[in-house]
């Protein structure tokens, strides 16, 4: 019988203003709306290949080549909107074969950890509902796409767009108005970079889903995050990215990671996602945009420990001349930055510099270097794309 395939790469987005908290935990309905960047798939990025047949006798799913279930809610919400969305097509024309009736075969790739604070759900299950929707040949809209998304993984509505993304949390009941949308293209603002600093690659202790609900539950802060704090920043911080002020779009970003990982502390138990190294670079990167009477770098930490640094692209050999001495032992420098870049970043590392930094580099080098396991550089990308390239062969429908 006849193997039908579709595949499309998705990718991680992280948030500058967080998603923190549902107020409805079915639907994935957050407490408050949310902005994000969507960083390039060259160095981030989940490929999923959606297949189907009439010979297929269930759903599964192979992630990273490894059988796992497909029977969780979150997962099941999203194949049935996605089936019925194909139902009413094959209704409409009967001459359509009835994909909405066979099971489906999923298998999905990421390029990088999964479950280590890098969004590596987000980027799953927007590649899993495009793969589909493409396999599907749906009409919808990205952002009617990122409605179904949403339900798989709050913050994968948001990998539904490149550039930089806005999640309206709506106000409807049924969460019809909760829906990511495009703020700006990527190509109005190219200059934006980024760089993760992992910190640790280790399933975190508590879920993003289960710190939610208990900050949720037992914070008095994030009552007032939700109902002050938020709605006003989120205006203010689309606002920065219109006009490309990158000053201020780096203290909104600094001060609502604060912000955000003060509500997980302010918790009961406390949750602690973010560590002492994590500390250090947070000092770092206030100092250094001390030294230069400007925000040159922001700082953001997700549920984990990682940093995930942006700058752009003129002040590169500012913060990097400076970063490279704390971190120059690290992975990943040569992935992206030739032996000449490197040098060049040296010979600006003046002896004003290191008047100023040199204190702190006793200090914090050796931790910084023993903690951190690698460096990804990257850069502000494009939304899902779909691609030829199958991880199903399909004269079988199972994984190459």
């Amino acid at each position: 019988m006849a193997i039908y395939t579709a595949s499309a790469t998705a990718p991680v987005n992280i948030a500058t203003l967080k998603y923190w908290g549902k107020r409805d935990v079915s639907l994935n309905l957050p407490t408050n709306s949310s902005i994000s960047i969507t960083l390039s798939q060259d160095d981030l990025r989940t490929l999923t290949t959606a297949a189907t047949s009439e010979s297929f006798s269930e759903d599964q799913l192979w992630l990273n080549g490894h059988l796992e279930s497909l029977q969780n809610k979150r997962t099941q919400d999203c194949l049935r909107d996605l089936r019925q969305l194909r139902s009413e097509l094959e209704q409409q024309d009967e001459s359509l074969p009835a994909l909405s009736q066979w099971k489906l075969h999923l298998v999905s790739e990421n390029n990088f950890p999964t479950a280590a604070g890098l969004a590596s759900s987000a980027a799953g299950f927007a590649a899993m509902v495009v793969a589909i929707a493409q396999l599907y040949q749906l009409p919808q809209s990205m952002s009617e796409l990122s409605k179904i998304a949403r339900k798989g993984s709050g913050s994968a509505c948001r990998s539904l767009f490149g550039g930089y993304v806005a999640w309206e949390m709506g106000q409807l009941e049924d969460g019809s108005d909760s829906k990511a949308i495009q703020v700006l293209d990527r190509d109005q603002w190219p200059e934006m970079k980024a760089l993760i600093l992992v910190v640790s690659d280790v399933k975190k202790d508590v879920s993003s889903t289960q710190g939610m609900q208990l900050t949720v539950a037992t914070s008095d802060l994030f009552k007032h995050r939700v109902s002050s704090v938020v709605p006003e920043r989120y205006e203010t911080m689309k606002d920065a990215i219109k006009n490309k002020d990158f000053n201020k779009f780096a203290e909104l970003t600094m001060r609502d990671s604060n912000s955000f990982h003060a509500t997980c502390l302010d918790s009961f138990p406390p949750i602690f996602y973010i560590n002492d190294t994590s500390k250090r670079l947070i000092n770092l990167c206030h100092k250094i945009n001390s030294f230069y009477s400007t925000n040159i770098v922001a700082y953001t930490f997700d549920a984990g420990p990682n940093a995930v640094l942006y700058y752009l692209k003129e002040n590169e050999h500012k913060l990097l001349s400076i970063l490279n001495e704390f971190c120059q032992d690290i992975n990943g420098w040569n992935d992206k930055f030739s032996t000449d870049q490197i040098q060049n970043w040296n010979s600006h590392y003046t002896s004003h510099l290191k008047q100023v930094f040199e204190p702190i580099l006793i200090n914090y080098r050796n931790d910084i270097n023993e903690k951190i396991a690698r460096i990804i550089s990257t850069q502000v990308g494009p939304g899902p794309q779909s691609v030829k390239e199958s991880l199903i062969n399909k004269e079988t429908g199972l994984p190459k």
